[in-house]
């Protein structure tokens, strides 16, 4: 189903956990050299993980992987691990933009903390740290920038419980919409997103344990990304769904990724009925 990435090397942020994790260790299965750029360095009490036990965890499967301490709130540690990322792998051929932060409050209840969190690190910290891959990027024979954000999906659902939250996400999505033409011809950039809620351990800090029968596991997400991966360079400003992606690569079964394939599933955020598969591959 998908190629080999051996070779390649991929700067992802926030990855000490979750999505981002599941993406980095299905990379290097397949020969990429990873480099984990997230701030989580100590076990937090409720959420397992930190750069250092994914690092060992790629390690332990034979491949290579670069553990940097990064905040990419912070300009100066994004500057810093890019360049030890490449002092390390020689360049940088995939960038993910997965770390993220939420609040799902209302405006009244997001104080200007909460505020600068979500744009910190969703919008500014996406565009930060693609601008420092950039130049070697650029250098890349397959360069491709994946953001992991939603459609730009302007219905005033998605708004009107979370201004903040919806803005600082669409900042991630707008840098794919207009970096896809910018770079066109020349680097590859596209989001993708679950079509279902994804159970991590941040979900179940959300909605509690119970709602694992109503998610997906985050295996769709890194198969979804592996696929996208293997795509040409005209594949760009595509927002993909990850449903899309694994029936693409030719999974038609969906039922393995599903905790309780019984269950009926959530449908995630900023998807409306229509937009199940949304990309304009």
């Amino acid at each position: 189903m998908i190629k080999s990435l051996k070779g390649k090397t991929i700067f992802i942020t926030g990855a000490s956990r979750g999505i981002g994790k599941e993406i980095a260790i299905a990379s290097a299965k397949l020969g990429a050299n990873i480099v984990i750029a997230a701030k989580t360095t100590e076990q937090h009490p409720k959420l397992k993980g930190t750069i250092y036990s994914v690092q060992k965890e790629i390690e332990d499967l034979g491949a290579q992987c670069l553990a940097c301490i990064c905040d990419i709130r912070f300009e100066d540690q994004i500057e810093k691990s890019v360049k030890a990322a490449v002092d390390r792998f020689g360049g940088i051929d995939i960038l993910i933009n997965n770390a993220s932060a939420i609040s799902l409050t209302g405006t009244l209840d997001t104080p200007s903390k909460k505020f600068d969190l979500m744009m910190g690190i969703n919008t500014r910290g996406t565009y930060l740290t693609t601008q420092y891959c950039l130049p070697y990027l650029l250098k890349s024979s397959h360069p491709q920038v994946l953001n992991i954000s939603p459609p730009l999906n302007m219905n005033k659902k998605w708004f009107e419980g979370h201004v903040a939250y919806t803005m600082a996400k669409y900042g991630m999505s707008m840098c794919v919409l207009g970096m896809a033409e910018e770079f066109r011809g020349k680097i590859a950039f596209n989001a993708l997103w679950p079509k279902t809620a994804i159970y991590t351990a941040a979900m179940e800090m959300l909605a509690g344990s119970d709602v694992a029968d109503k998610c997906r596991k985050p295996s769709i997400m890194s198969d979804s990304a592996l696929w996208i991966f293997n795509q040409p360079l005209s594949c760009t400003g595509n927002f993909f769904i990850d449903e899309y992606c694994v029936k693409q690569a030719g999974i038609k079964d969906l039922d393995h990724y599903a905790y309780n394939p019984k269950s009926s599933l959530m449908l995630d955020f900023f998807l409306d009925g229509d937009m199940n598969n949304e990309s304009k591959l």
